[in-house]
């Protein structure tokens, strides 16, 4: 009788401390989840001080991840060269103005991407010398990626400013988020554009906020029935 109490008792134990592992588990994934949300609504709600020192993007960004909070609204610099075109309608800047944007694709490197806000689509034209070929030094503010659409998207217009959007159209790995320019150049010459300010995004909390809270209740709610369980087996059993 002894051997199998022993192994009962041990199966039991295994049993106990595998339901405790796997509540832990949840539990610390909705704790991960509820710093997330914490960071981005700090983030985004209260008033964005610019950092006026202008920082490399690859240094505060990467390609094909989510644009984290320390990198928005900075002012960054990169270089490349345009390979597309977009008109980007009915964008409203940090003044409340609405009007249709510029858009430009711009590659870095040898495989990398992101849209940048050239300026005004009636300006498009100011500067008819520069070709994809050129080089361009661009200085910007990094802002997140619009989830609302302000248009439709069809060839060569953009429903919203997010790199999403563009993904079969090139081959490109793309940042996410996008930089409205406050300068281009070209050698050291400046190219002459009216530039829109960037939204406002001081007092709004953006849907992923609310879907980290949501996760947060989903893994603890999960914790809560792995802990359960063992109760409600017993309760059951004949």
């Amino acid at each position: 009788m002894t051997a199998p109490s022993s192994k009962k008792v041990a199966t039991t134990l295994i049993q106990a401390l595998s339901v405790v592992l796997i509540a832990a588990i949840f539990f610390s994934l909705g704790m991960w989840q509820l710093d997330r949300a914490r960071a981005m609504k700090q983030s985004l709600t209260t008033a964005v001080q610019v950092n006026p020192v202008l920082t490399p993007l690859e240094s505060v960004a990467a390609a094909r991840e989510s644009l984290p909070a320390t990198a928005m609204n900075r002012l960054v610099q990169v270089s490349g060269h345009y390979v597309a075109d977009f008109k980007a309608p009915h964008q409203a800047d940090g003044n409340n103005k609405v009007s249709d944007w510029e858009v430009g694709l711009l590659q870095v490197g040898t495989h990398e991407g992101i849209l940048v806000v050239r300026g005004l689509w009636s300006e498009r034209l100011l500067n008819p010398d520069i070709s994809q070929a050129m080089v361009i030094d661009i200085q910007g503010q990094l802002v997140p990626h619009q989830t609302q659409d302000h248009a439709e998207n069809v060839d060569g217009v953009i429903s919203r400013l997010d790199s999403s959007l563009i993904v079969s159209k090139t081959d490109l790995d793309l940042f996410d988020g996008y930089i409205v320019a406050t300068a281009e150049s070209h050698r050291g010459v400046e190219l002459v554009r009216n530039r829109p300010t960037p939204e406002k995004l001081t007092s709004r909390i953006p849907g992923f906020y609310w879907q980290h809270l949501s996760y947060v209740v989903i893994w603890w709610l999960m914790a809560g029935v792995v802990l359960y369980l063992p109760f409600y087996r017993r309760r059951v059993a004949p």
